[in-house]
């Protein structure tokens, strides 16, 4: 405790996730940062730290999760009150990172909307960034500060090793997801399988063939993020089709926009399991989805940035 006294590390929280803020600040040991985010009577975000930040390392933590627009703004007027105010360095803790999406032009005459917030984060003051399964691992390269890229896959895999599940089989639901299923069929000594799947536009999945054995298995289908729910659903109702047994799901950012929430309750899924990197309002709370915190793996993080010590050992 006295440790981060002498050397004053502070966190301080926006709106999106105050109470994975918490459970991160209690678990380094530190009072969370006296500091108001609200709005002026037109909208305009206004930030007021209440106590001094000079000379501090410190680390604010948003999700740019819905209202994205507005917990971005939050954010980088919180960075340039920081900035301004003499904070040592500027550490912005983004669990969930929105507009990671559009990271490349996939028509003519597209936006790259996930290098202009990178730029928008970067020119309000941040030092270094750290955040958790970015949609495209490139998303590091656009910015100029260190990235600290943390992993949901190991809280994922521990939760189901635990489970002790029979004759599992790990299903990435579609081409860019198989890294990912890979990582966590190794924990689970299990085989994987691959969804082949087209999308006609976005949000919109089409499920095709599966690529791969789940005939008797148990099939745990990891994505990074689950949106309006479509692709998971239409999925594992073709691993059902193609004789799997049981079909669990997981993600780490349950984003659970549109028809999602229906569309789960309906799903051929015995249990959603997602993390806190994006808080889930009360009618998302289901029975089916059970919610595991990241807030020991994103605190140890910035214990191990704060006192130097090597990140990359969290994943060993």
């Amino acid at each position: 405790m006295s440790h981060f006294r002498e050397s004053r590390l502070q966190i301080f929280t926006c709106n999106s996730n105050p109470d994975l803020a918490r459970e991160i600040a209690d678990h380094i040991g530190v009072p969370l940062g006296d500091a108001e985010v609200g709005r002026f009577s037109d909208g305009e975000i206004y930030v007021r730290l209440n106590e001094s930040v000079r000379g501090s390392d410190v680390y604010v933590i948003q999700s740019t999760c819905h209202p994205v627009n507005q917990h971005l703004m939050e954010l980088l007027v919180m960075v340039d009150a920081l900035k301004r105010a003499s904070a040592r360095t500027i550490n912005v803790v983004i669990p969930y990172y929105g507009y990671a999406r559009q990271d490349r032009k996939t028509r003519a005459r597209d936006p790259i909307t996930a290098k202009l917030v990178a730029n928008l984060i970067e020119t309000a003051g941040a030092d270094r960034i750290i955040t958790m399964d970015l949609h495209a691992t490139q998303i590091q390269g656009f910015f100029d500060i260190p990235v600290d890229h943390l992993l949901g896959v190991p809280i994922l895999s521990k939760y189901f090793i635990e489970k002790q599940l029979e004759d599992v089989v790990v299903v990435s639901p579609d081409h860019g997801g198989v890294i990912r299923a890979r990582k966590m069929a190794e924990r689970l000594g299990a085989p994987i399988a691959i969804i082949d799947k087209r999308r006609p536009e976005p949000n919109v999945a089409e499920v095709m063939n599966i690529v791969g054995d789940v005939r008797g298995r148990t099939a745990i289908i990891i994505d990074d993020i689950i949106d309006t729910a479509g692709t998971v659903m239409l999925a594992a109702d073709a691993l059902i089709e193609q004789g799997a047994r049981e079909v669990y799901a997981c993600c780490t950012h349950p984003v659970f926009s549109g028809p999602a929430i229906e569309r789960i309750k309906k799903a051929n899924i015995k249990e959603m399991v997602v993390t806190n990197t994006i808080p889930l309002t009360p009618e998302k709370q289901l029975e089916k989805i059970r919610v595991l915190s990241v807030s020991p793996l994103i605190g140890e993080a910035i214990i191990r940035i704060h006192k130097e010590l090597s990140v990359s050992k969290l994943f060993d």
